[in-house]
């Protein structure tokens, strides 16, 4: 699952688009308080962390989109990613 797909199958599941914020598709103006993000890592991977009162939590990095895509849903919905 890349980006869009994560994006699109988290609202469909329900979750409020102030939930989560994927760098490029689904970001926010203004800032909510608090979510979960997915975004490019300074180098070439990717980092899904916690946004939580003006201060980015990276709490994993990984090298493939796909994998940070997986970790996002999972963290959002406690469920396996979809195929």
């Amino acid at each position: 699952m890349d980006r869009r797909e994560v994006r699109d199958a988290l609202l469909a599941a329900g979750l409020s688009p102030d939930a989560f914020e994927v760098q490029g598709v689904h970001e926010h103006a203004p800032v909510p308080p608090d979510f979960w993000f997915l975004r490019r890592s300074s180098g070439t991977g990717w980092e899904v962390g916690a946004y939580e009162r003006g201060t980015y939590d990276v709490r994993q990095v990984f090298d493939t989109e796909q994998e940070a895509c997986a970790l996002l849903w999972r963290a959002l919905t406690g469920r396996p990613a979809p195929p």
